[in-house]
């Protein structure tokens, strides 16, 4: 559309908004005079002839007068400058206020100019002035809305609906589905458990009953959707319905928070895909912050691995709580330059520092430490997956382990204050390379905050893995200066993670099936991903050295129970829309993870769900000695690297990978 043709429409609409004043205007000049004519004409009994002539006469003669000021008054109240389509409350008011003001006018001034009226006059006049001027102005929204009622009456285009919950929320809900031109669905019941509202009527929709009441009402209204409108439900409470709903077939939504409500956004876009973490049954992890935050506050914060799931979300948390530096290293561009824009845009006064490379790279991480002297380092930088290092056993030694003892160095070295580990369940008596190399990362924190504390840090060897005559090593530290405090974090599986099986499910779902588990009774715990990263950051916080921090993650999941709600959330019944193969376990895996090794026993902290595994007694010197070679080997890709790493790792059950 060109600029003219844009003028031309613009200057349209101009001369049709004046044209809808100029008729309003002229119907007010009418109604207000006709008001009170009525209300003369009511007053004695519909009869003109009837109307004595000095009340007759007083009318006509301050019919001008009154006219005038009524249009100044609607005019000062703004009643000619409102979209009426649009009017609610405040159009209302404004109508109710005028109408007062004119007809207090009209009762003082044809009193004291001309005769006093009978006091019916007085009042009819006003009720009728009221309705007059209201009707016009409410007509046009009301047709709009018996209109939309109507299309979304016949519509065969849209879906039936169903609201779980009768509050505030749910009312919003619906009106905003009723009042929207570009939403063709139609609301044809409601569902809570407050039998009060039960058989009662919400905007013309019924309540039906409660949650028991949900299955044959879908039968029954034939619902296509269900809409949760319930923020302020507990986890046990959303987990119960939504495993009713989801064997219902309909697709389910729900509000994210309450904090929609009281921000009046409860709308339909606003509303979420219920998610397999709803499915849970538990509460989310509380963690108090305040501490943490204060922690993090003015300080420099190195976080390694800051592209990946875990630590992006540590970068997020970290960036909106005024560090006086936050340094990002990564090893892939891609996810780092994702972080990098993200945080840039939401934080602008943020001191950001992003740096590719490896942890596997001594000479980087000099330059690194040297360059921005961080304070405090959150190690997330690791190689994770099963499978995978399964094939590749050497590389999960080089970058796990050498990685972690390299950068753990040089922050010992630099003068850095605090180093958190981000370890998993998978190094508690592990079955696979991947869980060993963790459980090497967590001795290695425990073997250097050990000789720490014991003022023997010039005793840790260093760790190199290439000989370059111009490279000059890392100097070693000071045992009386050396003072780095050394904490690991264990958690299971994060949902919505990179190599989550949560993805791979809904890929499969997608592509029509079939949905691969490895295993019909293997179970997992599971988190998400902020409730990973508080734990991160409040171990970073209490840390004294050499705790390993375990989250309590309430009761294990079965895998097939998650593959099976996750195809009923999206609508499909298992086994008969989507298959389910379960394809035997992979090499390294077992059917359940553990969260601590029984010898390390369990200690109590300030938060119930949050306990420390004492430290397991070994030989540092022979550790830190065995662990050189073991990476000596894995860089000469060794075969034998399984059997090397069990000499070091007794808790590794090698004899039950699968090759």
């Amino acid at each position: 559309m060109d600029q003219h043709t844009l003028k031309r429409e613009y200057r349209f609409r101009i001369e049709h908004w004046k044209a809808v004043r100029i008729m309003l205007l002229a119907y007010d000049m009418i109604a207000v005079n006709l008001s009170y004519f009525l209300a003369l004409w009511f007053r004695f009994d519909c009869r003109f002839t009837q109307i004595p002539q000095e009340y007759w006469t007083a009318f006509l003669r301050f019919v001008l007068v009154y006219t005038g000021i009524c249009l100044f008054v609607f005019w000062r109240t703004r009643l000619y400058q409102s979209i009426w389509r649009f009017a609610g409350y405040n159009e209302l008011l404004r109508v109710l206020f005028a109408t007062v003001i004119t007809s207090s006018l009209h009762t003082i001034g044809i009193t004291l100019c001309f005769v006093r009226m009978p006091v019916s006059y007085y009042i009819m006049g006003f009720l009728i002035q009221v309705i007059l001027i209201i009707g016009i102005r409410f007509a046009y929204r009301f047709v709009l809305l018996i209109r939309s009622v109507s299309r979304k009456n016949l519509d065969e285009g849209g879906q039936h609906v169903m609201i779980i919950g009768a509050g505030a929320a749910g009312h919003m809900l619906i009106k905003d589905i009723a009042g929207s031109k570009r939403i063709r669905d139609k609301v044809c019941c409601i569902i809570d458990d407050d039998p009060n509202k039960w058989n009662h009527f919400i905007e013309g929709i019924p309540v039906v009953g409660g949650k028991d009441d949900i299955l044959v009402n879908c039968e029954k209204y034939k619902i296509s959707k269900i809409y949760f409108a319930i923020p302020s439900a507990s986890a046990e409470e959303k987990r119960e319905i939504f495993h009713i709903c989801k064997e219902t077939g309909c697709e389910l939504k729900r509000l994210p928070g309450i904090y929609q409500i009281v921000n009046d956004e409860v709308t339909v876009s606003a509303m979420k895909d219920v998610s397999i973490e709803d499915l849970l049954g538990r509460e989310t992890i509380r963690i108090e912050m305040d501490e943490v935050f204060d922690f993090i506050r003015g300080k420099r914060i190195l976080v390694t691995g800051g592209g990946g799931s875990i630590g992006s979300e540590l970068c997020r948390q970290i960036a909106a709580h005024q560090p006086e530096q936050l340094i990002i290293f990564d090893i892939y561009e891609n996810n780092a330059y994702d972080i990098q824009l993200d945080l840039q845009k939401k934080y602008p006064n943020l001191d950001l520092q992003v740096r590719i490379g490896s942890v596997r790279d001594s000479r980087m991480l000099c330059s690194l430490f040297e360059t921005y002297r961080p304070e405090v380092i959150y190690h997330a930088a690791a190689h994770k997956h099963v499978p995978l290092m399964e094939d590749s056993p050497c590389e999960a030694i080089k970058n796990n382990a050498a990685g972690t003892y390299k950068t753990a160095y040089a922050a010992m070295v630099y003068g850095c204050k605090r180093f958190v580990l981000i370890s998993t369940d998978k190094a508690v008596n592990p079955t696979n390379i991947m869980g060993a190399s963790k459980r090497l990362c967590e001795m290695v924190i425990q073997a250097f905050d050990r000789k720490i504390k014991e003022g023997k840090a010039d005793e840790i060897p260093q760790l190199f893995t290439h000989e370059d005559n111009g490279f000059e090593k890392i100097p070693h530290p000071d045992p009386e200066r050396a003072a780095t405090e050394y904490v690991a974090v264990r958690f299971g599986n994060v949902l919505g993670s990179n190599g989550s099986v949560i993805p791979l499910f809904k890929k499969q779902i997608a592509e029509g099936g079939p949905v691969t588990v490895t295993h019909p009774d293997i179970i997992r715990y599971f988190m998400t991903i902020p409730e990973a990263v508080s734990l991160v950051l409040r171990a970073g916080t209490n840390a004294e050295g050499g705790e390993i921090f375990v989250l309590d993650m309430g009761s294990p999941v079965k895998i097939d129970t998650l593959a099976r709600n996750l195809i009923k959330l999206s609508g499909f019944q298992p086994d008969v829309d989507i298959k389910i193969q379960y394809s035997g376990l992979r090499p390294g895996e077992k059917l359940y993870e553990e969260k601590l090794m029984a010898e390390e026993g369990l200690k109590r902290t300030e938060n119930e769900r949050i306990h420390i595994g004492c430290p397991i007694p070994f030989d540092a010197d022979r550790f830190l000695k065995e662990l050189g070679s073991l990476v000596d080997a894995a860089y000469e890709n060794r075969e034998d690297i399984r059997d090397m790493t069990v000499r070091i790792v007794p808790t590794y059950q090698l004899s039950m990978n699968l090759n």
